[in-house]
């Protein structure tokens, strides 16, 4: 059996891992902050987990300077992937930007560095936290 490489992985893979991931931090934040009812779950959801709202969070990352070079490196192979799928509420750039997010959860969670998972995602709840 071949060893599984994360660093391996295309762009559009790692996303699709990140994704999870980072979904799943929002909603143990959401439920954690006592919003249990679907609808309301659904829509708070949407203002961490879109598109816009992680290109956003890619800039701030960027201000703050917390991204290592090698997440760098999982950010561009995820933002410059080509995926068949189209952004649906949001223009192209921003959806690559998004799909370069999501890579570099899925880097971590995949290479079992889940402290620097969890400090990610902290510091992107925070963020949004204070934006909404």
């Amino acid at each position: 059996m071949t060893e599984f490489r994360a660093d391996l992985l295309n762009g559009i893979a790692l996303a699709y891992a990140g994704d999870a991931v980072y979904e799943v931090f929002v909603r143990d934040y959401l439920l954690s902050q006592g919003i249990t009812k679907p609808g309301e779950l659904q829509k708070t959801a949407v203002k961490f987990v879109s598109a816009k709202a992680q290109a956003f969070l890619i800039s701030e990352m960027g201000k703050d300077d917390i991204l290592t070079e090698e997440e760098l490196v999982y950010f561009k192979r995820g933002r410059n992937a080509h995926s068949k799928t189209t952004a649906k509420n949001t223009d192209v750039v921003t959806y690559r930007i998004s799909t370069g997010f999501e890579a570099i959860f899925g880097f971590n969670h995949l290479t079992h560095k889940h402290d620097r998972v969890a400090f990610l995602a902290n510091y992107c709840l925070e963020k949004i936290s204070e934006q909404i």
